[in-house]
């Protein structure tokens, strides 16, 4: 477990707490978990754009490219920041996106969960749907997209390192960052 720069309390809004990371973190698995935790309501921001676009975001990637799905992605993500204290967990890139990223740091608690590539090459091969593996080596996507994303999601002002264990210890590191919640 890390803390950035910025002191934690500080880094504690009331707002939404938003989760950034790789693909196979556990974003959804451990904000559902979070936000019973808390309290609050829980939204998985991949399954909100599925919902507006009316289709899988598997579909959408293969029919109109990445672009116009991180065009969508961003504008509910946008959506999704109304203030109200709720946990969202993003697709890994939504945090890559510039303008999603700005609006995420500067309305919510950003927290970014972290992991080792033998984790996350360990837990994506158990799900089928993610567009940027789709006929390529996880373990060489997973260790090229960290390359590029992990100084990005180095931004956000909690991070919180995901171990080989039930998911409710990545939630316990996360409630040990946020005293302003409990």
């Amino acid at each position: 477990m890390q803390r950035n720069s910025k002191s934690t309390a500080a880094a504690a809004k009331r707002g939404p707490i938003v989760l950034v990371g790789m693909m196979g973190v556990g974003k959804s698995t451990v904000g559902r978990r979070l936000a019973a935790r808390l309290g609050l309501a829980f939204v998985d921001a991949d399954e909100e754009i599925e919902k507006a676009a009316g289709m899988t975001v598997t579909d959408i990637f293969e029919r109109f490219g990445e672009a116009h799905f991180r065009d969508g992605e961003r504008r509910v993500i946008a959506r999704l920041m109304d203030g109200e204290p709720k946990v969202i967990a993003t697709g890994g890139g939504a945090f890559m996106q510039p303008d999603t990223r700005a609006l995420i740091l500067d309305q919510a608690t950003a927290i970014w969960l972290d992991a080792d590539i033998d984790i996350l090459v360990d837990r994506v091969s158990r799900r089928e749907g993610r567009p940027l593996l789709k006929g390529k080596d996880p373990r060489v996507v997973l260790t090229e997209l960290a390359a590029v994303r992990n100084p990005v999601y180095a931004l956000a002002p909690i991070h919180v390192k995901s171990i080989a264990a039930p998911h409710e210890v990545a939630v316990e590191r996360i409630l040990e960052q946020l005293p302003a919640w409990q």
